[in-house]
């Protein structure tokens, strides 16, 4: 066919180029034929090969035929000849529409199931080498049977042999034991390596004694002997984790019945599966076709997803235990754990599809994703489980820290940030395994240049993520709950507690700064890496700025106040200020306003525009000073002993030693009021409660004053009688009422106001 449409097309330039030449240099047409017949001639083969070229799938864009030219025209009109037609091949269509190719897909492997039953019937038939001097089928069964039980069980003897020695390193491998217990883990998981390195040496010592010949019997025996050790070494993950029988070394957090049924439970899906997938090699080997071994694949499916339902509704108390104890470091698996059943049937429902899908449509890379996909997520729970452990291990080891400890350490940010860099490489293998192999949305070599920049990106945010861990860490204790309490602590009145300090009160402003930078510059180089321009960007977000800051003077005016007064240590949380508009303790501040909590519970939010004079009542010392009313006749001198012999007596008491900075005393008399005299008291203590220590001393005096003689002054009234105005002021009277004079009116009676 090439030959055919290479003959042709070859004609057809031929006619062309000599169509050119006649017009061009007007020669007369060949003996025989008319310059019009001659045109006609060649107009029909091109037409013609037109035709043809159609019918093969070329397109042949159509040309204007020449117009006979003139007998009388210029050498210019005969050398404006139509050029010979311009050919374009277009490539043929990809493939049949996928949902077509499913369903004939499924009805070729419905059709094929009795081959594929009958080729799993033939098996036992072609494994009798009796004829060639071998063994029978039955014999060799037996044979392969007893090596694999044999290798099993030498598994569990080791194991119940080494049951002491384990049990030893069990009860030092807790997290209270520190870096010590990771040693102790170590050592355990040793033991139980044992246990499948003696499967390994009987599979082989199996395999090279019986089975170590080219026949098809040897090949199947070298296959499942080396499936059991891949199944015994795929436990051993899982007894790593779980211990059934050895609780204090469980790294996960499960009862002892639901981790000892989920082992056993792991163990028989994963025999299945190891079991099918021998099957599978088997069908191969023996030449099965490519419908019967989907026929195959699809049964295989639906028996992986039946075993992985059963397995997940069955020990769905046991991976709820499991993943909620994941749940303080890694929360996405906490969720998973609280929503088991809704998430877990899905998945493997999407699993099995998939993989069903894949045996029909043809697509031989679906089935090895789904696998490795299943893998991933298996070997992130295993990293999951053993980083959780490893760092309640090195957390006791820290100062004042427990295991089970909130405060964030030193080595939960680093298992953050490792945990983070083993995500973003696990998403980077399953992408590329669907995006590529299955879905074919690009070929090798645009993936490739694609994650070259995705690579240099995600290093990049990987660092900003990094720096921010870190630093957010280090200004940790200066945040959030330390400055809360004080707060609340101060406003609840108590004397013990203290204001925030100065780094305290201005962190939060740094960390949301720092925040906004790290994210805009790793944002920025992220862009760039990806090819993109962001010099726009960056004029745009200036002229934004710049409008923003002259568009609300009074947002600006309240940011640069608030700056002001942070630089100036005006306020800390915690402590009690007064600005003119409210006063309260500072709860909290954002960039513009600051919260103020006023002792009766309501909370203030002020503008830092609009604070003005702040009045501290918290920093550094308060003095205290009050007035007490005492009986005119005591003796301050034995009074001010008195008194200080009370601020002694208080300079001794542990809850409020501390908080004194000069001891309680009298201060001296501050008036003579009537009948009493009005001594003042005073101290001087930290800011805080100074209420608590007043009411200490009033509490002291009350109880021992009445002993020692001092008397309280008491509220009375002076009566004083006035005579009439005449006869109090007649000298011959002599201020004597005159007889017979009317009697003056009654006077009222002056009560003089009592000093306090």
């Amino acid at each position: 066919m090439n030959a055919l449409r290479s003959l042709v097309l070859a004609v057809a330039l031929a006619l062309g180029i000599v169509a050119q030449a006649g017009a061009q240099t007007a020669e007369a047409p060949p003996a025989g034929l008319s310059r019009q017949q001659f045109d006609s001639l060649v107009d029909a083969i091109s037409n013609s090969v037109s035709e043809k070229l159609k019918a093969e799938g070329a397109v042949v864009p159509s040309a204007t035929p020449a117009a006979p030219a003139p007998a009388a025209s210029d050498s210019k009109s005969k050398s404006k000849a139509p050029p010979p037609p311009k050919i374009v091949h277009v490539e043929p269509k990809a493939g049949p529409d996928p949902f077509v190719a499913f369903i004939h897909g499924a009805e070729k492997v419905f059709v094929a199931l009795p081959v594929a039953g009958a080729q799993i019937a033939l098996i036992p038939t072609l494994l009798d080498q009796r004829a060639q001097g071998g063994r029978g089928s039955s014999t060799f069964l037996l044979l392969l049977c007893a090596v694999a039980v044999v290798a099993v069980a030498a598994e569990g003897i080791l194991r119940l042999l080494l049951h002491g020695l384990r049990a030893r390193l069990a009860a030092n491998a807790g997290p209270e034991g520190g870096v010590r217990s990771i040693g102790f883990l170590a050592g355990l998981a040793v033991l139980d390596g044992l246990g499948v390195l003696a499967v390994w040496l009987i599979c082989n010592a199996a395999t090279g004694a019986w089975f170590n010949g080219t026949t098809g019997q040897d090949k199947l025996a070298a296959a499942v002997l080396a499936g059991i050790f891949a199944w015994r070494l795929y436990v051993l993950l899982f007894r790593v984790v779980l211990q059934p029988e050895l609780p204090a070394a469980r790294l996960c957090a499960a009862g002892n019945h639901e981790a000892r049924t989920l082992y056993l439970r792991i163990s028989a899906v994963m025999l299945v599966i190891v079991l099918m997938r021998i099957l599978a090699q088997v069908l191969a080997a023996i030449g099965t076709p490519p419908d019967a071994m989907a026929s195959f694949q699809v049964v295989g499916a639906m028996i992986y997803l039946a075993a992985f339902l059963w397995l997940a509704y069955r020990s769905r108390l046991a991976a709820q235990q499991w993943f909620g104890g994941l749940g303080e470091m890694a929360p996405v698996i906490g969720v998973v754990g609280r929503k088991w059943i809704p998430i877990a049937p899905l998945f493997f429902v999407a699993l099995g599809g998939t993989l069903i899908y894949g045996a029909v449509s043809g697509y031989r890379y679906v089935g090895s994703a789904m696998v490795l996909t299943l893998n991933l997520v298996i070997g992130v729970l295993i990293f999951e489980t053993l980083m959780q452990a490893f760092v309640r291990r090195l957390d006791s080891q820290l100062e004042g820290k427990t295991p089970a400890g909130s405060t964030p350490k030193l080595p939960d940010v680093v298992a953050r940030c490792i945990r983070v860099a083993v995500l973003i490489g696990v998403a980077v293998v399953i992408a590329e395994s669907w995006v590529v192999q299955v879905l074919g949305l690009v070929n090798d070599s645009e993936w490739a240049q694609l994650t070259s920049s995705s690579r240099t990106a995600g290093v990049t945010l990987f660092v900003a993520f990094v720096a921010w861990e870190l630093f957010k860490y280090m200004t940790e204790p200066y945040m959030g709950t330390k400055n809360k309490d004080a707060a609340q602590a101060i406003a609840d009145g108590d004397a013990n507690a203290a204001p925030a300090s100065r780094l305290s009160t201005m962190m939060p402003l740094m960390r949301r700064t720092a925040a906004v930078l790290i994210i805009l510059v790793a944002v920025m180089v992220a862009l760039q890496d990806f090819g993109i321009n962001i010099t726009p960007l960056i004029a745009g977000a200036s002229v934004f700025g710049i409008a923003i800051s002259f568009g609300s003077q009074t947002l600006v005016k309240d940011i640069v106040s608030g700056l002001f007064y942070l630089s100036d240590d005006a306020f800390r949380v915690g402590e009690y200020i007064d600005c003119g508009k409210a006063k309260g303790t500072v709860e909290g501040f954002t960039l513009r306003s600051i919260k103020l909590r006023h002792q009766n519970g309501q909370v203030h939010t002020i503008p830092f525009g609009q604070l003005g004079q702040i009045t501290n009542f918290s920093r550094d010392w308060i003095t205290v000073k009050f007035n007490l009313r005492f009986a005119r006749d005591t003796d301050i001198e034995k009074l001010r002993k008195a008194s200080k012999k009370i601020g002694a007596d208080m300079m001794e008491m542990p809850a409020i030693a501390d908080q004194i900075l000069a001891p309680f005393k009298m201060q001296g008399v501050a008036d003579i009021a009537g009948n009493a005299l009005v001594v003042r008291f005073k101290f001087t203590a930290r800011p805080g409660n100074p209420a608590a220590i007043q009411r200490e001393a009033l509490k002291r005096m009350f109880s021992t004053f009445p002993a020692m003689g001092f008397e309280f002054a008491t509220e009375g009234a002076n009566v004083v009688v006035h005579t009439g105005p005449a006869a109090a002021n007649d000298p011959a009277t002599d201020g004597h009422p005159v007889p017979g004079a009317p009697a003056p009116p009654p006077q009222p009676a002056t009560i003089p106001a009592a000093a306090t």
